[in-house]
């Protein structure tokens, strides 16, 4: 895993960075301390289950994904049913879950076989116009939650974008994600659902640099927020889409996160007798992701500057765990000392010990959901 998170990091940085700090960054919310404490970050029903054929994962970190689980399984076991019929009952029900299947499997599965078509980090351009030179500071709208949309805008925080996270009091958070992936960032609430805060997003839009959105396919477009709609207020902005399953095929809606996506796609297949899965030691696909999306926002920055254009990138954890199976699986890397790549700071939320950026400094600690106005800094 190290080589990979180096990799990614290293697409970012544009430089060579220490192997131990970019693998530790990949597990950057398992170092996060709050006044000494490690948070909670999994609901005690996520997991992997034994199936009448097979295993399945349930993930049910926010409530209604739980409530999805417990609605689609009322009465019978999922010992009883096949995982497949759990995996699909489950999302019927607005809820989450995976099958384990074989590399090969998914390899023939319609959804494997349109991720294989994907390109890693797929450009378009979506809108003609002339290069504009832009500030000195990127301007970067980070609609996204738990970890691969947030890690992109934290590593651009650390290069020192002016960050704005986009969320909504009726948008639930994994609170210990939230924290790690804050730093440097401010948070604010804009109910999209509405025409306020349409005309509020749309305000930040008309200045920004970079928009990055993990909603799942054709969300955003609903309420006119697609790429083409938002380069038509403003024809330089780099468009950064993320989604669990890729952007085309059966599942491109359907949702999905890091784990589940390591058992769909085989990452997660026991190595040993009497082991259900043996997943990676980190979530590797939320951050691999998170960082090329990073980069990508970065490109479609260059690509207006040099050529025009407003340009859209859109980028999967599928075809990133696709990238990671063509390096080659190995035993786990040794856990590097996490001692040289700490450090602590004062937040909202406490003493907070975290894990330090690889590529730069962040300007401060997290910001408590809904804190911080609709604006930009300057």
């Amino acid at each position: 895993m190290t080589g990979a998170a180096t990799a990614a990091v290293e697409a970012v940085a544009g430089r060579k960075v220490d192997p131990s700090h970019a693998a530790l960054i990949f597990r950057s919310e398992r170092h996060l301390r709050v006044d000494g404490v490690a948070p909670s970050i999994w609901d005690p029903l996520t997991g992997d289950y034994q199936a009448a054929d097979g295993v399945v994962r349930l993930h049910c970190n926010y409530p209604a994904h739980r409530a999805a689980a417990l609605a689609a399984l009322p009465a019978e076991k999922i010992w009883q049913r096949p995982a497949v019929d759990v995996e699909t009952a489950v999302h019927a029900a607005g809820g989450a879950a995976a099958a384990l299947r074989t590399p090969d499997d998914w390899g023939k599965h319609p959804q494997g076989q349109a991720v294989a078509a994907e390109p890693l980090i797929a450009f378009e351009p979506v809108r003609n116009g002339r290069a504009a030179p832009g500030g000195d500071r990127l301007r970067v709208l980070d609609l996204t939650r738990v970890i691969a949309g947030p890690v992109a805008g934290r590593a651009l925080a650390a290069l020192g974008a002016d960050v704005l996270r986009v969320g909504a009091e009726h948008l639930a958070l994994v609170p210990a994600a939230a924290v790690d992936t804050g730093f440097g960032k401010r948070f604010t609430h804009l109910d999209l659902r509405t025409t306020g805060g349409r005309a509020a997003l749309l305000a930040l839009v008309k200045d920004a640099d970079v928009l990055i959105q993990a909603y799942r396919p054709g969300a955003l477009e609903r309420f006119g927020l697609g790429p083409a709609d938002l380069a038509a207020h403003n024809p330089r902005l780099a468009y950064v889409s993320i989604n669990a399953w890729g952007h085309t095929g059966p599942w491109a809606t359907r949702r999905g996160f890091d784990s589940l996506v390591q058992l769909a796609t085989g990452i997660a297949s026991p190595w040993a007798a009497g082991e259900l899965t043996h997943p990676l030691p980190a979530q590797a696909l939320d951050h691999a992701t998170g960082w090329f999306a990073a980069a990508a926002a970065l490109e479609a920055v260059r690509r207006h500057r040099a050529d025009g254009g407003a340009w859209h990138a859109r980028l999967s954890l599928a075809r990133t765990a696709l990238w990671l199976a063509g390096l080659g699986r190995v035993a786990a890397d040794p856990e590097p000392d996490p001692a040289p790549y700490l450090s602590t700071m004062d937040s909202p939320y406490g003493t907070l010990t975290y894990v330090r950026s690889p590529v730069g400094e962040y300007s401060g600690p997290p910001h408590k959901p809904g804190a911080d106005p609709p604006v930009w800094l300057s």
